[in-house]
C-alpha cells in the first residue's frame, strides 16, 4: 500500500492513457512496464471521503471532479445515503448521472430517475432479525427504507433519538408506526439503532445470528445498516459497470469506512482516506490525504497528471 502526498494543484490533462502499471496494480512484468487500463469510472463514497468534515464539497474537489468528467471519466457517488441525502450535495459535486445508494442495494439515475436495479431484504428475514436480535438487546428501534429510497418507515420512538443529519430528514416527518408495520414490506435497507447501545455493539450482536438472507455493515452513522444477503457497494458497482461496459480494472474507488471495504477490494484501484477505519485502510491499494485535506481531489489530480 502506498501513501499519496499532496502535490500542488496544476493543469489537468484530458487523457489517462499514459498511466502505466500491470494487472496487479503497479508491478512490472518480467521487468518491463506494461500499460495500466485507462481509468474510465471513479466511484466515491461521500461522508468521510469526498465531503469535508463539515459535509461540504470543497472548491478544489469540485474542480477535480469536473476535470475528470471533462476527460471522459464517469464519476459515480456510491453511498449509504438515500436519494434525499444525496440530492443535498449533488449540485455542489456536479452529480447528475448514475448513483448507487443504500450501500449498493439500488442504483438510480439522478437526472432521469430511472432505476437500474434494486435488491430488497425479504420480510421473513427482517422479522427473524428483529426477533432474534431483540432477545439479545432490549429497546432496539427499526426503520425501513423502501421504494427507490424515497419512503422511510420508522418505528415509534425512532424519531425521538434521531437528528436531521442522520438521514437528511426532519425527524418529525419520519412517522411513528408499530414494529410490525416497519417489517411488513421488503426493505432496500433496514436501519437498527438504540438510544444508548452503540452501533458497534449492535453490529457485534448481529454477528451472532444466522447470517443467511442479510448483510450488515457500519458507515460511521449512529446506527447499523442491513441489506439483503450479498449486497455491498462492490455488488452495486459491478451492476453499474456491467451496464456501462466498464471493466473493474478501469475503476478507481475511494472510501473510508467498513461499508467501503468490499468496493475498495473490488476496484482496480482502491484508495482509502488517511482518516479511514482500519478495515478500509487494510483493503485499499493506496492511501490519500484525509477528507479534511481534499484527499479525493489530490488523487484525481495525480491520476489525471499521469
Amino acid at each position: 500500500m502506498s501513501t499519496i502526498t499532496d502535490p500542488a494543484p496544476g493543469p489537468l490533462p484530458r487523457s489517462l492513457s499514459e498511466e502505466r502499471s500491470d494487472e496487479t496494480k503497479g508491478a512490472a512484468v518480467d521487468g518491463n512496464p506494461v500499460t495500466r487500463p485507462r481509468i474510465r469510472l471513479i466511484a466515491t463514497d461521500l461522508d468521510g471521503t469526498l465531503l469535508d468534515p463539515a459535509s461540504r464539497v470543497s472548491a478544489r474537489t469540485r474542480a477535480a471532479l469536473d476535470a475528470a468528467r471533462a476527460a471522459g471519466i464517469v464519476v459515480v457517488p456510491v453511498t449509504a445515503r438515500q436519494p434525499i441525502g444525496l440530492r443535498a450535495v449533488a449540485a455542489d459535486a456536479g452529480f447528475d448521472g448514475w448513483a448507487l445508494c443504500g450501500n449498493g442495494a439500488y442504483g438510480v439515475h439522478l437526472d432521469t430517475h430511472e432505476q437500474l436495479f434494486a435488491t430488497e431484504i425479504a420480510v421473513s428475514v427482517q422479522r427473524r432479525i428483529a426477533h432474534e436480535l431483540g432477545t439479545r438487546i432490549d429497546g432496539l428501534l427499526f426503520a425501513s427504507v423502501r421504494e427507490a429510497g424515497e419512503v422511510f418507515v420508522a418505528q415509534a420512538g425512532y424519531a425521538d433519538v434521531a437528528t436531521h443529519g442522520d438521514h437528511k430528514r426532519d425527524p418529525a416527518s419520519m412517522g411513528a408506526v408499530p414494529l410490525t408495520e416497519v417489517l411488513a414490506a421488503p426493505s432496500l435497507k433496514l436501519v437498527i439503532r438504540h438510544a444508548v447501545v452503540t452501533p458497534a455493539e449492535i453490529f457485534d450482536a448481529l454477528g451472532t445470528l444466522d447470517q443467511s438472507g442479510f448483510e450488515a455493515t457500519l458507515s460511521g452513522a449512529p446506527f447499523v445498516e442491513v441489506m439483503a444477503e450479498g449486497v455491498t457497494k462492490a455488488t452495486g458497482l459491478a451492476h453499474l459497470c456491467d451496464r456501462l461496459g466498464i471493466d473493474r480494472s478501469e475503476v478507481l474507488a475511494f472510501g473510508d469506512a467498513l461499508n467501503d471495504v468490499e468496493m475498495l477490494r473490488w476496484a482496480g484501484r482502491g484508495v482509502a482516506m488517511a482518516n479511514a477505519e482500519p478495515e478500509a485502510l487494510a483493503a485499499a491499494d493506496e492511501v490519500a490525504p484525509s477528507n479534511a485535506e481534499d484527499g479525493v481531489a489530490v488523487m484525481i489530480e495525480r491520476v489525471l497528471a499521469g
